[in-house]
């Protein structure tokens, strides 16, 4: 429910296809008889090149964790991947839960992506490119060689021992 990358899956492959029925429309055809003139060629190429594309996010992103020293499993267990993905954007793992208020969401994914990158030594514009095109850009960062070194100072400091009130 929570998968970016297989909500990224969808969106490719509606839009892939989206394409083809625009090319079929017309005034006296039907979406359902312009789908059943389509070649099944063709489908199978649009669906081969949207997984295609989402295997290699998937595998960019395996790499991005194994690099930071998370296990690149998580990318295939969908809450779980959102927890690793805090940890690597230097976040507090509670992070993850943002992912369910709608509109904040979407400034969650900015700013941990944002800051992924930025600790992969890379900055804000590759990390905007991490989340809008993250089959192109999670390669680039987990093959590439960029090194995984977070912030020198944490984000979040934890109080001191004893600390109370």
């Amino acid at each position: 429910m929570f998968d970016f990358l297989r909500k990224q899956l969808y969106l490719t492959t509606i839009l892939s296809l989206s394409s083809v029925f625009l090319l079929f429309q017309d005034e006296e055809t039907n979406p359902g008889q312009a789908f059943s003139s389509i070649d099944p060629t063709l489908l199978w190429v649009l669906i081969g090149c949207s997984v295609v594309i989402y295997i290699l996010a998937f595998a960019g992103m395996w790499k991005v964790f194994t690099k930071a020293g998370q296990p690149g499993w998580a990318v295939l267990i969908p809450v779980y991947n959102f927890i690793v993905l805090a940890r690597v954007a230097g976040r507090p793992d509670w992070w993850f839960l943002l992912m369910v208020i709608p509109p904040i969401n979407i400034i969650f994914l900015f700013i941990v992506f944002i800051n992924i990158a930025k600790n992969f030594g890379r900055g804000a514009g590759f990390g905007v490119g991490l989340l809008l095109l993250s089959f192109i850009f999670f390669p680039i960062l987990g093959f590439g060689s960029a090194r995984y070194m977070p912030s020198q100072q944490p984000q979040f400091q934890q109080p001191p021992d004893g600390g109370g009130y």
